[in-house]
C-alpha cells in the first residue's frame, strides 16, 4: 500500500514537471494577441515563422508576428478543428543564421507551413533549403523582385510586395501630377535600387525624364551634399526612397535646405509609414507616396482591422502589422479548405493559390502564373490634422499585378 502510493506520488510529480516543461516551450513559440499559447499536441498543424526580433529590422518582425498572432486569436488558434500552433524563430536579419533557423523548423520542429522573412537576402537565402525540402512558404514581407521570378519556386508564394509593384505603380501618377523631369535619391541597396529602377522605367514610359540620381549609403546622416545637387537641378520633384531612420534624416533635411518649397517630394510608403511620421513631425507634410495600404484606408475590412489592433496591442499597426495578419488568414483559409490535412505539399500549395477574399489592403489574390499578390496600390498624400500628420489617400490604382518574367 506504501508503495502504491509512493509510485502515485511519484508519477503525479513527474507529469507536473513534464506539463510545465511544455507551457514554457509553447510560450515561446505559440503566443497569442492576450498572452495564451497554443497547443503542442501531436496533431497540431505547426506553422513556422523566420522573423527579426532583434538587429536593425526589429521592429518590423514584432509587427509582423503581432499581426499574425492578432489573427490566430480570433479564430482561438484552430482551423478545420485543428489546433494551431505558431514556432517563431529570430533571424536577426541575417542570411546563414536565418538558413539555420529554417533548417531547425523543418528538422526538429516538423512545420507544415513556413511564412515570415523582412530581408530579401533572408528569403533568396532559404529559397533552395525550402524548395529542395518541398516546404509550402508563404513570403508575407520581402520585396525582391527575382522571388517571384528567376527564383521562383512552385513552393513559394507571396502574399506581401515586390519592388517592382512599389516603384513602378507611382510612375504614370508622378508624370501626370508632377511634372516632367524628376530626380531621383535612394539608399545604396538593392531594395532601394530595385524600387527606383522600377519607377523610373514607368515614369519614362509616361513621357517624363529622369534628370539625375543619387544613392547614398545605408545609415547615412548628412545629406547635404546630394540635396545641393538636386536642389541644383531643373527637377520638378524628387522620388526617393529611404526608410527607417534614413527616412526622417532625409524629409527633415529636405526641408531644413529649403528644397520643401521648391520641389515636390514623393517616394515610396515607407518614406512617410505609420511608425515614423512622428518622429519626422511636419516636415512629412505635403510628400506623396506609394503603398498597398495605410491606415486611413475607408473599407469596413480595414475598419474592423484597426480597431482590434489598437484594443489588443495599445497602439496602431503597421504595414508589416497587415501583412502578418493577411498572411495569417491566407493560413487559416489554406487549412480550412483541405479540412486539416496539411500532409501533401503539393495540395497545401494548390489551396494557397487558391485563396481570394477582401482584405483591409483591399481585394486580395494571387497571381497563379508568378505566385505574386495582385493588389491595388494607393497614392498618399501626408496632411496636418489636428496638430499631427495622417496619410490620406489620393489615388487609387487598381490591380498591380507583377509581369513576372
Amino acid at each position: 500500500m506504501r508503495k502504491s502510493v509512493c509510485q502515485l506520488l511519484c508519477r503525479a510529480a513527474l507529469l507536473m514537471l513534464l506539463s510545465a516543461c511544455g507551457n514554457s516551450a509553447m510560450n515561446q513559440s505559440g503566443d497569442s494577441a492576450d498572452g495564451e499559447a497554443s497547443s503542442d499536441s501531436d496533431d497540431t498543424i505547426k506553422i513556422g515563422a523566420i522573423l527579426p526580433f532583434s538587429g536593425v529590422y526589429a521592429s518590423l518582425g514584432k509587427d509582423l508576428s503581432a499581426g499574425m498572432k492578432l489573427y490566430f486569436e480570433s479564430v482561438g488558434w484552430e482551423a478545420a478543428g485543428e489546433k494551431i500552433e505558431l514556432i517563431e524563430e529570430d533571424t536577426a536579419a541575417d542570411p546563414q543564421e536565418a538558413l539555420r533557423r529554417t533548417r531547425k523548423l523543418m528538422d526538429q520542429d516538423n512545420v507544415d507551413i513556413l511564412t515570415g522573412a523582412v530581408s530579401t537576402a533572408v528569403a533568396y537565402a532559404i529559397r533552395d533549403e525550402v524548395d529542395s525540402n518541398q516546404l509550402p512558404y508563404l513570403a508575407s514581407h520581402a520585396g525582391g523582385n527575382d522571388l517571384t521570378r528567376g527564383e521562383r519556386s512552385d513552393y513559394i508564394w507571396r502574399s506581401s510586395f515586390s519592388s517592382w509593384q512599389i516603384g513602378n505603380s507611382m510612375g504614370q501618377w508622378a508624370y501626370d501630377n508632377v511634372g516632367d523631369q524628376i530626380y531621383v535619391a535612394a539608399a545604396d541597396y538593392a531594395f532601394g535600387k530595385e524600387v527606383s529602377s522600377a519607377f523610373m522605367e514607368a515614369y519614362e514610359a509616361a513621357g517624363g525624364e529622369i534628370v539625375g540620381e543619387v544613392y547614398p549609403p545605408l545609415g547615412n546622416n548628412d545629406y547635404a551634399s546630394y540635396l545641393t545637387t538636386i536642389s541644383d537641378s531643373e527637377a520638378d520633384g524628387v522620388y526617393a526612397f529611404f526608410a527607417g531612420s534614413d527616412a526622417v534624416r532625409f524629409v527633415q533635411q529636405f526641408e531644413e535646405y529649403g528644397l520643401k518649397e521648391e520641389i515636390d517630394l514623393l517616394g515610396s510608403g515607407w518614406l512617410v509609414s505609420e511608425d515614423l511620421r512622428e518622429s519626422i513631425g511636419s516636415a512629412a507634410e505635403g510628400i506623396y507616396a506609394a503603398s498597398f495600404w495605410d491606415y486611413n484606408l475607408e473599407n469596413e475590412q480595414n475598419q474592423k482591422f484597426v480597431e482590434a489592433y489598437e484594443a489588443a496591442y495599445d497602439r496602431r499597426p503597421t504595414v508589416e502589422s497587415l501583412e502578418g495578419y493577411d498572411a495569417a488568414r491566407i493560413l487559416v483559409e489554406t487549412i480550412e479548405s483541405l479540412d486539416g490535412d496539411v500532409s501533401d505539399p503539393d495540395k497545401v500549395i494548390e489551396a494557397m493559390s487558391a485563396v481570394e477574399f477582401d482584405s483591409p489592403r483591399g481585394p486580395f489574390a494571387f497571381d497563379q502564373e508568378t505566385h505574386h499578390v495582385i493588389q491595388n496600390m494607393y497614392v498618399l498624400e501626408t496632411v496636418m490634422e489636428e496638430g499631427r500628420t495622417e496619410n490620406k489617400v489620393v489615388e487609387k490604382i487598381e490591380n498591380v499585378q507583377d509581369p513576372g518574367k
